[in-house]
């Protein structure tokens, strides 16, 4: 499994991770739990900027992670 590949299926997986946690933010009626639901998702949201930020790094760098 090459670089590229990890970091799309890293992304993948974060993305899932925003969405459940959004799910779960509307499933409660705690609205500290509601806040702090959100609150993590969009913490995870930055990570994922960060991590496709990385990905055009690495299909810029090696070009080779493109031939998937």
């Amino acid at each position: 499994m090459t670089v590229g590949t990890k970091i799309k299926q890293t992304i993948a997986s974060a993305e899932s991770v925003a969405a459940s946690l959004r799910s779960f933010a509307l499933d409660t009626n705690n609205q500290q739990a509601k806040q702090t639901y959100n609150q993590l998702a969009q913490n995870v949201d930055t990570v994922v900027q960060q991590l496709k930020a990385r990905e055009q790094e690495i299909m810029s760098e090696e070009p080779q992670y493109n031939q998937q």
